[in-house]
């Protein structure tokens, strides 16, 4: 499947190149390599196509060669146009793996933000093109998506159905993934225009509509495909540039979704202003700014993998559970409630 990162903070930026280029399990890195602790013994991550867990291998193994994507949240269209408030996103894509991508590395080299969400792609079946690369940009908003919506082509066309009209016509590529897109941008603004999604919403808003786009992808897989459907991997995630919503899901009794773990620590390993290092504890940052005293801002990163090897410092998410995080960058995971009726009873990718 995909890799993504999401970081987000209240009041400390991060550098782009210290927390997507740098670490040597960075998400650049991940086009080939894994690191999964609390899935797989540390020191096997890397040797994944000769692991004896085939469900491991099969939902993290993949090359994500298909695409890059990266989008950051800026204040320069609020400071120069009198009706926009808040942060809005600016979003990079390409078909290139990022190590062989220049563009993207100037781009880090010299962006800071409060808020970047970067992925990169392994294709579940639709055409390799720069349209497909998430993120996804609606308004303020922005969504991405590591996993696959079971049976898509045979549910596709009943889910833009339930998509409205503005939410349709921002749907510029073929994938699963921008057609969820659309449909939690529909449930989170009740089908209003796209006039709607310049504004925020509640924490709690968000995640009703992200478990409402869960819940009505299962209900037209059962209803169109019965007891043949497979489950779907569904690791979503959203910001509006202020809040933060992910999900590690899989409508199956037993087989867990892809990884996802989040830290409020590791954004001070990464941030090269001060003393520690991303790839070992025992590094030193040489070229630090700040002392081991000095206090970093509040801040949250969500990611595919972990990008310090510090186990310390990341959390696993819970199979089924949402990540919040709001204004004030205060992180709460809650178990997503739905009818587990709509669980797929085969095994599936």
């Amino acid at each position: 499947m995909c890799r993504w990162f999401a970081y987000i903070s209240p009041e400390e930026p991060c550098l782009l190149s210290d927390v997507l280029i740098t670490p040597a399990n960075s998400i650049s890195k991940q086009c080939s390599e894994h690191y999964l602790p609390g899935l797989l013994p540390r020191h096997k991550e890397k040797d994944l196509d000769h692991s004896s867990d085939a469900l491991i291998r099969m939902r993290n193994s993949l090359l994500n060669m298909d695409g890059l994507g990266v989008a950051w949240y800026s204040s320069a269209t609020s400071d120069y146009i009198k009706h926009v408030q808040g942060p809005r996103p600016a979003l990079y894509k390409s078909q290139s793996p990022p190590i062989n991508d220049f563009n993207f590395r100037s781009i880090c080299e010299n962006t800071e933000t409060k808020c970047v969400f970067a992925h990169i792609r392994a294709s579940s079946g639709s055409v390799v093109t720069q349209v497909n690369s998430h993120p996804f940009v609606f308004g303020r908003h922005v969504f991405m998506h590591n996993g696959v919506v079971s049976g898509f082509s045979m549910i596709r066309r009943e889910m833009t159905d339930l998509l409205s009209f503005d939410a349709y016509c921002n749907v510029f590529g073929s994938t699963d993934s921008e057609h969820a897109a659309a449909l939690y941008m529909t449930n989170l603004t009740r089908s209003r225009d796209k006039t709607s999604w310049q504004e925020t919403y509640p924490l709690d808003a968000m995640l009703h509509a992200m478990t409402q786009t869960l819940v009505q992808i299962m209900e037209l897989q059962k209803r169109l495909r019965g007891s043949k459907r497979t489950p779907s991997s569904l690791n979503f995630c959203t910001t509006d540039g202020t809040k933060m919503v992910a999900v590690r899901f899989r409508n199956h009794v037993k087989e867990v979704p892809p990884s996802l773990y989040w830290s409020e620590f590791a954004g001070r390993t990464l941030n090269g202003k001060y003393p520690g290092h991303p790839d070992s504890k025992d590094l030193v940052n040489e070229e630090a700014i700040w002392g081991e005293d000095e206090r970093i801002g509040k801040h949250t990163i969500i990611a595919s993998e972990p990008t310090t090897y510090d186990e310390k410092e990341w959390h696993l998410i819970q199979g089924n559970h949402a990540l919040t995080v709001d204004e004030r960058g205060v992180e709460t995971e809650v178990p997503i409630l739905y009818d587990e009726a709509l669980n797929a009873e085969n095994p599936g990718p």
